[in-house]
């Protein structure tokens, strides 16, 4: 998954929420613009933010592991 796939991933699972990006702001503690670069794929969010988001969101993240050598968006 790349970070464009990333951020629309977000925008549909906050969509479905039926929360706005200022709500999900409120929830995971970070700021409506960091939100909204992430949604937009200009983001390169790191694991403790990913972390809020998903916590925020009542979502797990899993982590799947690749065979040696794979690219990364496989």
């Amino acid at each position: 998954m790349n970070l464009e796939e990333l951020g629309q991933a977000l925008r549909h699972r906050r969509k479905v929420a039926k929360i706005t990006q200022a709500d999900l702001a409120d929830l995971s503690g970070l700021s409506v613009h960091t939100l909204s670069d992430l949604e937009s794929g200009k983001g390169n969010p790191t694991f403790e933010v990913l972390a809020k988001l998903c916590a925020s969101m009542g979502l797990d993240i899993q982590l799947v592991p690749r065979a040696p050598g794979a690219e990364l968006n496989e």
